[in-house]
């Protein structure tokens, strides 16, 4: 069946750009360079199933050219896709199947083992998607948005404080702060009251943007110290410094392989990315904002745009009827990536942990 993956970013060309012949001969084309990696020259197009002579499968190949969807790497070397049309492919001509049987008792059952824990699942699906898609796998850790139900501030030294948030799912978390010198308990006790009040409720993401808001109208009526310290408050908690959310990421050995045939330089740029790991949370955070699969190539991503790499990711939920994204899994690769066999492995893992975690917290 063909795809129609509504939440993947859309190219700058159109389907609607291209006659019948020239979408045969540019499918052939990017079909062919994802199976072999090797550019695609008319001949080989003309003995691969189209009806058409050379001379006009080349004047149809300098069009698709023109329009930004085939480049080539030398004067005489064949055609392979840009990104550009890549994305095109993956958008409006790209089939994609179900996940094969023996692929999915493989991931269900190495993610359910007996005593497996869901943090060990995690690092059994980067484990498992960098096997069998032979890119990278890579998975965000969950990052739950349970409603606050109280705040508090503890001074433990006169440069510090305990910083307590409990949660309505009865989550507490515990962080260490910095305190400017001469903060007073009533300080520390008008702090906890307004946070306490305005959060109460309300997840931190909800909260958040209408605190900030808040603090600046209010800056005159609160205490400079206690106004200090209810933003740092928020920025422990919300995204800043103190954000220690983990990435788990497994087979960066299989891009060396994958891209033996690409220029060095590009795969080292690819492994420098890798080591960006902040950037890559806010990649798989992009993820988390759609409910089906994305996929970034090249420079789609501000983090891969210089080793011109693929994402294929996927949100992982929690909450049954009302779904809930709490995380993401991927696979990191070269843009010619199997995107028909890659992109149901990684819905159908997306799925099972998202199972996995319902049971583990239900």
């Amino acid at each position: 069946m063909k795809t129609s993956l509504s939440t993947l970013m859309s190219g700058t060309a159109s389907l609607t750009e291209l006659d019948a012949r020239a979408r045969d001969v540019f499918r052939h084309v990017v079909e062919s360079y994802l199976e072999t990696g090797e550019p695609v020259g008319s001949r080989t197009l003309s003995k691969g199933g189209i009806a058409l002579s050379p001379a006009s499968i080349r004047n149809t190949l300098s069009d698709l050219a023109e329009l930004g969807l085939l480049s080539a790497p030398h004067v005489s070397a064949g055609r392979m896709p840009t990104h550009q049309g890549l994305r095109l492919f993956v958008d409006g001509l790209l089939e994609v199947g179900d996940v094969a049987q023996d692929a999915k008792r493989e991931i269900e059952g190495r993610l359910t083992a007996k005593g497996l824990t869901f943090d060990s699942a995690l690092r059994e699906a980067s484990n498992l998607l960098s096997g069998l898609a032979g890119g990278a796998g890579v998975v965000m850790t969950p990052s739950f948005e349970s409603g606050v139900r109280h705040v508090e501030f503890v001074k433990l030294a006169p440069d510090q404080a305990l910083a307590v948030l409990v949660f309505e799912d009865g989550r507490v978390e515990n962080r260490l702060m910095a305190l400017d010198l001469g903060v007073t308990p009533s300080d520390l006790i008008e702090a906890s009251n307004y946070l306490s009040t305005r959060l109460r409720g309300r997840s931190l993401t909800e909260a958040g943007r209408d605190l900030r808001a808040e603090l600046e109208a209010e800056r005159q009526q609160l205490n400079e110290a206690a106004t200090g310290l209810i933003s740092r408050g928020l920025a422990a908690w919300a995204g800043g410094e103190s954000d220690k959310r983990a990435l788990i990421v497994r087979g960066q050995a299989n891009l060396l392989e994958a891209s033996a045939l690409e220029d060095l330089e590009r795969v080292r740029a690819l492994f420098e990315d890798l080591e960006e790991k902040e950037e890559l949370i806010n990649l798989l955070d992009n993820v988390r904002s759609a409910q089906g699969v994305r996929i970034f190539i090249g420079s789609e991503s501000k983090l891969f745009s210089l080793s011109g790499s693929a994402v294929i990711a996927a949100p992982y939920m929690l909450g049954g009827q009302a779904q809930k994204v709490v995380g993401a899994i991927g696979v990191i690769g070269p843009a010619r990536l199997n995107y028909a066999r890659i992109i149901p492995l990684v819905d159908y893992t997306a799925k099972i942990l998202g199972r996995l975690l319902e049971q583990e917290r239900s």
